[in-house]
């Protein structure tokens, strides 16, 4: 089984936990990447680029775990393509691999040891879906699309070594993005989180001293001054939880909410967009 504690793999990777639920950020690897996939957003959004259907590999940024259903959302679809989207894992690291990658996942990859993936049928890939993938503790494969039932991809995965997720931007897929992960585990649920990304440039550094324009978005409330809940910003862990989104969310201290917003648009806890 692969151990819940600790990732493996170059500097691209990173140890931020956040809190004890923490599963640590989830992005793309930035550079193993096709030759036609551009990131964005953090390295959680990739895009396949340029009149083709083939190389738009990505893997992620660090190991997955058993049970640590990844979800992603696609941005974009063509209907000039047969095919979508494939998902898969992988036993190689992303830092190990040569460059130029694969063309496709299916069968460049497939054929090799180490590496499983499978097609999402293109009902489940049309722009605006969402799509949850993840391995059991049988080593099988499973997927839903927009909270359907379950359907099972393929078996075999090996789980005695460590598994990197793997994603090929195929065919009429154009552009995805991964929108968090969750592993659930005896009574609690552990999650990826935002990366703690502080900003460097003048206009990051306006947008986080200009907070009280905050209160001045529609349905974004501050707190008065003597209200306490006690409880953290779940990006930081550290500062209190001051904003409420029109989610109903308080869940955001004032420092990181400029950030969330400008980086996703959406609530942290529930993805409600703002």
């Amino acid at each position: 089984m692969v151990k819940d504690s600790g990732n493996s793999g170059d500097a691209s990777e990173t140890s931020h936990r956040c809190g004890m639920c923490c599963l640590g950020p989830l992005t793309f690897h930035k550079r193993a990447v096709g030759e036609k996939v551009r990131l964005s957003c953090g390295d959680r959004r990739a895009e396949r680029i340029e009149g083709t259907f083939k190389n738009g590999l990505v893997f992620s940024s660090r190991t997955v775990k058993v049970q640590e259903k990844i979800r992603l959302r696609v941005e974009r679809d063509l209907i000039s393509w047969h095919g979508a989207l494939r998902v898969g894992l992988t036993n190689v690291p992303p830092s190990d691999r040569p460059r130029p990658l694969p063309i496709m996942a299916i069968p460049n990859l497939t054929d090799r040891p180490g590496h499983w993936a499978a097609p999402v049928p293109e009902s489940y890939c049309q722009a605006g879906s969402e799509l949850v993938f993840w391995v059991s503790c049988g080593g099988n494969m499973y997927f839903t699309s927009n909270n359907s039932r379950q359907h099972k991809l393929l078996a075999g995965v090996d789980l005695s070594r460590p598994l990197w997720a793997m994603i090929d931007i195929y065919g009429q897929t154009c552009s995805i993005s991964l929108l968090g992960s969750e592993k659930k585990k005896m009574m609690s649920t552990y999650r990826s989180c935002p990366a703690p990304e502080f900003p460097t440039s003048p206009v990051d550094s306006r947008l986080i001293s200009d907070n009280s324009r905050l209160c001045e978005i529609e349905y974004i409330t501050c707190p008065e001054t003597d209200v306490s809940t006690d409880e953290p910003c779940v990006v930081c862990m550290v500062r209190e939880a001051e904003i409420t989104l029109p989610c109903g969310h308080r869940c955001l201290c004032w420092l990181c909410t400029p950030l969330v917003l400008q980086e996703f648009g959406t609530c942290p806890l529930c993805r409600h967009v703002i």
